[in-house]
């Protein structure tokens, strides 16, 4: 290159470099307002001045990341409702509840002398018998041997999942023989169907599939059941897997095993936002361009005593309702007192839109969006005027190319608790109530001032006379969007619960209906004077969701540490 040029192309590259970010995000922007196409982002961006070998010295600009659309192709659950989406979802629908009394035998040996002492004796436990008939039916007994239910859990939920979606190596076995109504037309786990799909499996479909299967707490009891036999004397009688049985990523590591999975593999661990965290990453791997399809969820086991017996002493846990377990998880209502812990599982296969429609697959809905947020104020108490709910909520949204007045749906995180309930009810209020642009225009503000507009914390005064005060505008609004907590009927599976609900939330857009939210007799007045009017907040029955061509729906998740996720997913 001749001095001249090289003196060129030194003044030149820096705008170069800022022109070509600005064109990547401006296609980012218009995606939706295009009319949803994805060619005008999945085509590789041409080579750029910016891109070009520097004759000085340096390793010139980065090229700007690849923006790809992400859809849900196949989903597995194993809830307190039932092992399988079309139980789970049935017994949603219909307003059923999979809480019990808990029982001596659903604990360790080891610890079923602490059940009467325990404050809280209430859980949502996987039914043991379809349990036991998923795992004989995938020859997973040996599994079993070796492996803590948080991961037999996990398994279960990828098959299915995988199989509905039909992809990966292999036949695909059925983990139940329920009905069809939570699938797509092309769900397989009324028969045995080949897991290869459309698309055809190989090693460099391996090695493009990933994982990302979190977990939040289990294995208290194999590390207490361990440490006794320590500090016994009694090592030897450790078992030669606890290592493997404890860690928080042998779930992914599970799945990628046995199904030979090469793509990214990670697990993350966020309390009760572990599920969102998933997907959430799960959904910026295949963005980015690292792999086409992600195997992504989370799972937990965590029902014992050490359990049970920690969340009491932090007087998390609803006691009032020992004797009518169906009563006691009641998210919004003037009588809850806590929640019930459950355990459980959610996978979901995500994958790239192209390669979904190329091999002719099923699409429940798109992840749209992903936000993020930390209350940085408590361990354990979410912050004040849900500052971290609401931001994380408008992270989902901005750039999104969504709208408010798409948003039909929102399952909220609301896990029972007084304070929490309350606290994410403002914020939902707040988000409803100050409108973002279609693409993202408006800045994201701090989150102390949102929480000081339009009565947005739940000290502000949510009262019937403010709310007279609110426009027309704002009241459609209000009253335009359904919310409800799913935890009324499964309890709070936390590490899986944000996994488990976002695949209510897909199946709502699918089906047009809003789960309900279970128990609530009495909305409690510190919360929207205008409660029942918001769509699926009721104690009544599903909702019915507007029949639009376009419907976008939010799933929250927050956890302990003050660490919050939003899920955006739309129709396609």
């Amino acid at each position: 290159m001749a001095v001249a040029e090289v003196h060129v192309w030194r003044l030149l590259r820096p705008l170069a470099t800022t022109l070509a970010s600005r064109t990547h995000y401006e296609l980012a922007g218009r995606l939706w307002d295009s009319g949803g196409r994805s060619a005008a982002i999945r085509k590789p961006a041409k080579r750029s001045l910016a891109c070009a070998p520097a004759a000085d010295t340096g390793f010139g600009a980065v090229p700007p990341l690849p923006t790809r659309r992400v859809v849900v192709t196949g989903m597995g659950l194993v809830t307190p409702l039932g092992v399988g989406v079309a139980e789970t979802w049935r017994r949603l629908l219909a307003g059923e509840c999979g809480l019990r009394q808990l029982q001596q035998e659903d604990l360790p040996e080891s610890q079923r002398s602490a059940l009467s002492s325990l404050p809280c004796r209430v859980a949502g436990l996987v039914p043991e018998e379809q349990f036991q008939e998923a795992v004989r039916r995938l020859g997973l007994a040996e599994e079993s041997r070796r492996s803590s239910r948080f991961m037999l859990l996990a398994l279960l939920a990828a098959e299915e999942a995988l199989a509905d979606a039909r992809w990966g190596p292999g036949a695909a076995v059925t983990i139940s023989s329920g009905a069809q109504e939570g699938r797509g037309a092309s769900g397989t786990s009324s028969g045995g169907g080949s897991g290869i799909g459309n698309g055809g499996w190989s090693d460099a479909a391996a090695r493009r599939t990933g994982v990302v299967v979190g977990n939040g707490m289990s294995c208290t009891t194999e590390v207490a059941e361990a440490g006794a036999l320590v500090c016994g004397g009694k090592q030897r009688r450790v078992s030669p897997f606890f290592v493997p049985r404890i860690l928080p990523n042998m779930a992914a590591g599970a799945i990628s095993i046995r199904y030979g999975l090469q793509g990214p593999n990670q697990a993350p661990s966020t309390a009760c936002a572990t599920g969102g965290h998933a997907l959430g990453d799960a959904f910026r791997i295949i963005q980015r361009g690292e792999a086409e399809v992600m195997v992504a969820g989370a799972s937990e086991a965590c029902v014992d005593a050490i359990s049970f017996t920690g969340f009491s002493r932090l007087k998390a846990l609803s006691t009032r309702y020992n004797d009518n377990p169906t009563q006691a998880s009641r998210p919004f209502d003037a009588d809850r007192d806590g929640f019930v812990m459950g355990e459980g599982a959610g996978v979901l296969v995500l994958e790239e839109l192209g390669h979904a429609r190329a091999r002719g697959a099923t699409i429940y809905g798109e992840v749209r969006g992903y936000g993020l947020s930390g209350d940085g104020h408590h361990v354990t108490h979410p912050h004040p005027d849900g500052a971290g709910a609401l931001l994380c909520m408008r992270r989902a949204l901005v750039g999104s190319g969504v709208g408010l007045d798409d948003l039909a749906y929102i399952n909220a995180h609301a896990t029972s608790t007084p304070a929490g309930d309350a606290i994410e009810q403002a914020a939902i209020r707040q988000l409803l109530l100050k409108p973002l642009h279609r693409n993202g225009g408006e800045a994201e503000r701090s989150a102390a001032q949102a929480g000081t507009e339009a009565g947005a914390g739940p000290g502000s005064g949510l009262s019937a006379a403010q709310d007279s005060e609110l426009g027309p505008e704002a009241r459609r609004r209000l009253a335009g969007v359904a919310v409800s907590s799913t935890k009324g009927a499964t309890g709070h599976l936390l590490g899986a619960a944000g996994a488990v609900e976002a695949a209510f939330a897909l199946l709502a857009i699918k089906h047009r209906r809003a789960p309900p939210t279970l128990n609530l007799a009495r909305p409690d007045p510190a919360l929207l004077p205008g409660l029942v009017g918001m769509g699926g907040i009721g104690g009544g029955g599903a909702v019915e969701l507007p029949a639009n061509q376009r419907v976008a729906a939010l799933s929250n998740s927050f956890g302990f540490g003050g660490t919050n996720t939003s899920l955006l997913l739309t129709s396609v």
